[in-house]
């Protein structure tokens, strides 16, 4: 029977040890690409990640008799996302492992009571040490290409999971569609017809000379609605200013809607091209000469063509008036234009959580693509197992 030693991530011996693991997981697999070292050092970076002011993480890699890597795993929290549960519930992520169950069973045993000490009393995993739109959620249906940050596993992952008592806590669907005007449910286009005949409503593409306008209407949205869901943390001027200038270099202004009433900000469609297009091809470095490639795919070849819906939003006295609607045959209108070359949207992390999100996302004519799970496990076994409340 083997045996598996844990050594924790303290070095660049083995944070290379703790990069290079999924290389050799993935081994044979065309549809994984490898994320940017960059992407996830930064995660563990106590100087650029803000939730180490109030939380903590540690990382190890496992070995087994040979020395062979056969195993990583990071365990972490923060009090803020800690309290917000029905119990103090820390996270796991960038899981790793060879299909032994024994083997992560050591990778959870020792994150579980390394979280225990931390004062947790449950754990969800796969997840990041810090915003759910990036490396959340194990792969359990639609092995397809991976999105940008977005997770993408061997299929017996679940089985270690669930074989060890994780239980699935949601779901999180990645929804795709044809970049196809006739597949547009009717209702869409009569809702928006019905607030063309209104000049009150506009709906535009963004004005990259205008960013700090956009960046401020984005804020205004973006707080009001989704402000009153659990566990989301408001935009501040200056976070806004910096996720705008942080899209510039990759931005395509035609892919960024936004909607106004009487000149009042009310909603946002915001995509990005598909940066895995081109990622999959840099081996997880991004110095300067993979920087040049980057730009010359976006700005010279414009290969890209896959879209990946970052963020969707319309403040809630507007939600039902057809703002949804406006928003998205605004978008039409780029689409049918002969030098738009992106055939395919992503939209991705819509919770089944989320129903009515779910129902925007169908009434666009998009159907689930892809399955990520998050899995819950509680450190008290006899206590009463809850799935993620529903969400209106």
């Amino acid at each position: 029977m083997p045996e598996y030693k844990l050594t924790e991530v303290t070095d660049k011996k083995t944070v290379k040890k703790f990069l290079e693991l999924p290389v050799e997981i993935n081994r044979g697999d065309d549809n994984w690409i490898r994320p940017l070292d960059d992407d996830i050092e930064k995660i563990f970076d106590r100087k650029k990640n803000k939730l180490f002011r109030n939380g903590d993480a540690i990382r190890w890699i496992m070995e087994d008799n040979n020395g062979k890597v056969v195993g990583r795993v990071a365990a972490f929290y923060d009090e803020a996302t800690a309290k917000k549960n029905d119990q103090p519930t820390g996270g796991i992520g960038f899981f790793e492992c060879i299909n032994d169950q024994q083997a992560a069973n050591l990778l959870f045993d020792t994150s579980r009571e390394w979280l225990k000490n931390k004062g947790m009393e449950a754990m969800d995993g796969p997840v990041n040490f810090g915003s759910r739109e990036n490396f959340w959620g194990c792969l359990a249906d639609g092995f397809y290409e991976p999105i940008y940050k977005m997770p993408y596993n061997p299929k017996y992952y679940n089985d270690l999971f669930e074989g060890y008592g994780f239980r699935n806590y949601f779901n999180q669907y990645t929804y795709h569609m044809p970049l196809n005007p006739d597949l547009l449910d009717p209702v869409i286009r009569e809702k928006a017809d019905r607030l063309s005949k209104n000049p009150k409503y506009r709906f535009i593409i963004y004005d990259k000379k205008q960013m700090e306008k956009f960046a401020e209407d984005f804020m205004i949205i973006f707080n009001k609605a989704w402000g009153p869901f659990s566990g989301v943390k408001p935009f501040s001027r200056q976070q806004a200013l910096g996720m705008f200038k942080s899209m510039k270099p990759v931005a395509d202004p035609r892919t960024l809607i936004f909607g106004y009433y009487d000149n009042q900000p009310i909603g946002f469609f915001i995509m990005i091209p598909d940066l895995y297009q081109a990622y999959r091809h840099f081996d997880g470095r991004f110095g300067t000469v993979n920087k040049l490639r980057l730009l010359y795919k976006l700005k010279v070849s414009k290969n890209f063509t896959r879209l990946v819906g970052l963020i969707f939003g319309v403040i809630p006295e507007f939600q039902k008036k057809g703002a949804t609607s406006g928003l998205i045959l605004r978008f039409e209108k780029e689409v049918v234009k002969p030098d738009f070359h992106y055939t395919d949207l992503e939209m991705n992390w819509i919770g089944d959580f989320n129903p009515a999100m779910m129902k925007i996302a169908e009434l666009i004519g998009s159907k689930i693509r892809k399955t990520h799970i998050t899995y819950r496990y509680l450190f008290d076994r006899k206590k009463e197992f809850k799935r993620a409340k529903k969400v209106s």
